[in-house]
């Protein structure tokens, strides 16, 4: 589990959802008659919870007001499981508080109550103390930047300068129009809008683009620069080209905090040594979950899946999984599957004779990597799943982020758990859960580690 610092400016999202059909005799104003209010997590604290829908540990650190927000925003970020000893009382400020007026799932208007002056002396001392007191325990450090107050100019390049003495890969989303505070960061995510006003340049065209992304890596010395676009994707550059990387097409219900899940997903999949056009792919399937969602909303890494891998049918999250299996003879098995060969296809077939279900669980590319080492896996779990789908005698492809299937195997419950001829005398992972165990020879001459042996052999030669 990849351990996350987020600092930055911490609010409170409050929305009155209901619906609205009359005006107000006393202005021509729309009433809302509420009909249900809600909380969320806000500004860098969404951050925090997109990366603890992911998989996370996250260390916050921000402040919040001596008020009654306060106290139940600390209380919601304890729900969550988020770390909250970075998290300071401000006496002079009130929590920072956006309210959302909803009606007919519409937002019709928008009330903010804030204090944006910077942090007194004290209270900077301590937030650098915290950052760094953590920095060599993190993996990674996130500075979500709401200009309300928290990440000054100074502060936020001490705390650069730190993650960069010590190795730490640190993303900024960034706010104003001086990108000099966030000089020499490894990525930072401005907007169109954003970039565009911190530059004074138009992003009108393909050289006007790749024109502001040489200026980010130039002259702001950002070691991976790119901007977000939209429905356009994101552009990158890369070996100094500029590379875009579409969008997934979904239905957009909200925008609210969709930056704050780009840069989630896009932290922890450089973490997981994902390269930057496979981190960004990743996030657009991540923002593609959120902005189908009302609110500031969440994706989970089941539903990022099943955006990655909508191409075929065949494979789902084990939640729609669940839903689809009705009372067929269920086989299940779970494997790598590292370039797929005819020992593969031979085994899942037989398997699938035992039944009237196969379904085959698939080690994500983050459990492949700790299982197999970090030259592992050499085909993507996107392809990886697609071939599998692709086999007639497979039925559904699931794809699990633990090292074991051990949940799949819990909540599937099959009638046959079918495992290699090799787990003779071993424990079988899950076997409790299942109604028989079936231990399958394997299809002698075929390995995927041969397969390997054997290019190497041939590109040496």
């Amino acid at each position: 589990m990849k351990k996350i610092l987020v600092i930055g400016d911490l609010i409170a999202d409050y929305y009155l959802w209901g619906k609205s059909e009359r005006l107000s005799p006393e202005a021509p104003v729309p009433v809302l008659e509420v009909k249900k209010e809600s909380k969320n997590l806000g500004g860098a604290a969404n951050v925090a919870n997109n990366l603890i829908s992911l998989k996370a540990k996250v260390f916050l650190c921000g402040v919040v007001g001596d008020d009654l927000e306060g106290k139940h925003f600390i209380s919601a970020l304890k729900t969550r499981e988020i770390d909250t000893s970075g998290v300071l009382i401000d006496k002079t400020r009130c929590t920072t508080l956006k309210t959302r007026i909803i009606a007919q799932n519409q937002q019709i208007a928008r009330v903010d109550k804030e204090i944006k002056d910077p942090l007194n002396a004290d209270l900077r001392k301590k937030l650098l103390d915290f950052f760094t007191e953590k920095i060599q325990e993190i993996d990674g450090v996130i500075l979500s930047d709401y200009n309300k107050g928290v990440l000054d100019f100074e502060l936020t390049q001490k705390m650069i300068t730190l993650a960069n003495q010590h190795h730490k890969l640190i993303l900024c989303d960034p706010k104003g129009k001086d990108y000099s505070k966030y000089s020499h960061a490894s990525l930072i995510t401005p907007n169109r809008t954003e970039l565009e006003q911190a530059l004074h340049l138009k992003l009108d065209s393909h050289a006007n683009l790749s024109k502001a992304l040489q200026i980010l890596k130039e002259t702001y010395q950002i070691a991976m620069p790119l901007v977000t676009l939209s429905e356009q994707g994101i552009a990158f550059l890369e070996k100094g080209e500029l590379v875009n990387c579409p969008t997934i097409a979904k239905e957009v219900y909200d925008v609210t905090g969709a930056g704050d899940t780009v840069i989630a997903s896009l932290t922890l999949s450089l973490l997981e040594s994902m390269s930057l056009k496979d981190a960004c792919e990743f996030a657009n399937a991540a923002a593609a979950v959120v902005v189908g969602k009302m609110g500031s909303a969440l994706a989970s890494l089941e539903e990022i899946a099943l955006i990655l891998n909508q191409t075929h049918p065949k494979i789902l999250p084990l939640e729609k999984l669940l839903e689809t299996l009705d009372q067929q003879k269920i086989v299940f098995t779970n494997g790598c599957f590292d370039l797929l060969h005819k020992g593969h296809a031979s085994y899942l077939q037989k398997a699938k004779a035992l039944g009237d279900i196969l379904i085959v669980g698939l080690n994500s590319d983050a459990s492949v990597k700790r299982l197999k080492g970090d030259k592992r896996p050499i085909v993507s779990e996107k392809d990886r799943a697609f071939l599998l789908a692709s086999l007639s005698c497979v039925d559904y492809v699931v794809v699990f982020e633990e090292d074991t299937p051990i949940k799949l195997i819990q909540a599937l419950k099959p009638d046959i758990l079918v495992k290699g001829a090799d787990y003779l005398n071993k424990e079988v992972i899950g076997s409790e859960f299942a109604k028989e165990t079936h231990l399958m020879e394997f299809e002698e001459g075929y390995s995927t580690s041969a397969i390997i042996e054997k290019i190497k052999r041939t590109h040496n030669d």
